[in-house]
């Protein structure tokens, strides 16, 4: 079973989701393999906060073209973790 560290990859940090954190609720790139109930308790041990909701998503690669050569983005797992009220994470707040 793979560390808390390790469930979560990095914090995706964009306009929209920045948008997002007015109703509590914070992205973040996973592990590929990783369930909701292991998400859950991985951004509840590293940021000391308690989760209410998490949704998650496969985001596809997308096609690329670098004249006539064809290739792929990565493909990765993307969860949207909606809090309880009154709880913050400081590291997306700065």
């Amino acid at each position: 079973m793979p560390t808390p560290h390790q469930i979560i990859i990095r914090p995706l940090i964009t306009e929209k989701n920045t948008s997002l954190m007015v109703d509590n609720k914070y992205s973040f790139e996973v592990l590929r393999d990783a369930s909701k109930p292991e998400i859950k308790r991985a951004v509840e041990t590293i940021f000391n906060v308690t989760v209410a909701k998490v949704h998650t998503m496969n985001v596809r690669g997308k096609l690329k073209r670098r004249g006539m050569e064809t290739g792929y983005t990565r493909e990765w797992k993307k969860a949207i973790v909606t809090l309880v009220p009154g709880d913050r994470i400081e590291i997306f707040e700065s």
